[in-house]
Order: C-alpha cells, then sequence, then structure tokens
C-alpha cells in the first residue's frame, strides 16, 4: 500500500503544476517565439544560458532548436574543459560573459536564459548571468528568458520573458526548470519556428 502522506504530497504537487499550466502567460510565450523567428530571421545565433538544473535544460533545448527550428544555437555549459578553465583561472561571475566574447556576440544574435531566480548581482546569485545579460545589452543583442521569479536580472532587461507562476514558495526551483521544459517544446513546436517534424509524429 502507498504510504498516504506520499501520495498526498504527490497530488498536491501535481495539482500545483496544474495550477502553473492554467495561469501561465501564453502570450509571453509567442512573444518569445516571434522574438526567436525573427532572430533566425536575421541569421543570428541563439546562445542559452543556465546553471545546475538549467544547464541540462539548455543542453536538451539546443538540440531541439537546431534540430527541430533549424537555428543555428549553442550552450556554454555543453564544453565542461572551457567552463571549468575558465572558472579556475578567470572566476565564476565572468565565465559566460568571456565565452560569448571569445564566440564574437553580434547584435543579431539572442541570449536566452534559462533560470529560476534569473540573476541577482546585489545578492551575488546567478552573477555569471547577469554579466553575460550586461554584456549581450551593451553589444544590442536581444534577451529572452524562462524563469521562476519576475524580480530578477533576466525578467528585468529581457526583451521577452516567460516567467513561472509561483503558486507554492516551497516548489520554486522544481517548477521552474520543469517548466522550461513545457515552454521550450511549445517554442520549437510553434509554427512560427518549427522547420522539421519530430520522428514519432512523422511515422505513419
Amino acid at each position: 500500500m502507498p504510504d498516504a502522506e506520499a501520495t498526498n504530497f504527490t497530488r498536491g504537487f501535481l495539482t500545483e503544476a496544474t495550477e502553473i499550466l492554467r495561469q501561465l502567460d501564453d502570450s509571453a510565450i509567442e512573444r518569445l517565439a516571434q522574438l526567436l523567428a525573427d532572430t533566425r530571421g536575421i541569421g543570428g545565433r541563439l546562445f542559452i544560458l543556465g546553471v545546475g538544473g538549467s544547464a541540462g535544460n539548455a543542453s536538451h533545448a539546443v538540440n531541439d532548436f537546431r534540430k527541430l527550428a533549424g537555428m543555428e544555437a549553442y550552450a556554454p555549459t555543453d564544453n565542461v574543459s572551457e567552463l571549468t578553465a575558465r572558472v579556475n583561472d578567470e572566476g565564476w561571475s565572468t565565465v559566460f560573459e568571456a565565452w560569448l566574447r571569445v564566440s564574437r556576440l553580434r547584435p543579431e544574435d539572442m541570449l536566452l536564459v534559462f533560470s529560476v531566480g534569473g540573476g541577482d548581482a546585489e545578492k551575488n546569485v546567478s552573477p555569471n548571468l547577469v554579466s553575460a545579460l550586461r554584456y549581450a545589452k551593451e553589444i544590442g543583442a536581444k534577451i529572452g528568458g524562462i524563469v521562476g521569479r519576475s524580480e530578477g536580472y533576466t525578467a528585468k532587461v529581457a526583451d521577452a520573458c516567460v516567467i513561472v507562476p509561483v503558486v507554492n514558495p516551497g516548489h520554486i526551483t522544481p517548477h521552474a526548470e520543469a517548466f522550461q521544459a513545457i515552454v521550450w517544446h511549445s517554442l520549437v513546436s510553434n509554427p512560427v519556428l518549427k522547420a522539421a517534424p519530430t520522428k514519432w509524429e512523422s511515422i505513419r
């Protein structure tokens, strides 16, 4: 027999996810989709930034944007040798900015941030995201985000940002990182971006 407390927790967690789906701003997702389509249309590249679980999401999303949306996309965290060398030699806070400088970030390009909080320089939370976003603003590149907090740096400076609603303050991180996946899968499935079929849907 399942433990009653565990069962109640699971039902509550799933109920929270249902409420997040109900509250998600579909117009914000559409704005982000159009920004991505516009970037692709002018030959811009997409750089997806994430830390921790969001870094794993960034790697998966790079695959989807390249394969399904036909968009040149990269995640700095996919190269663990360069990432750790820069952290070791130059420090954590500049690791993404330095990577973008070597990649010759252009005004035509776009940053897409996956993050729970979106960065906060004053609180020293994800300062690497803040530095990268400041550099992108300096260059004139577009900024998108899928984050869990509206007061973070990403939400404040982004050209288009999807905020994952907070329905339980105790579950901000798992919900934010889980819904990054839902939102980016929506983006690469959107007709304004989708350029190739997914495998199983193409099998008749």
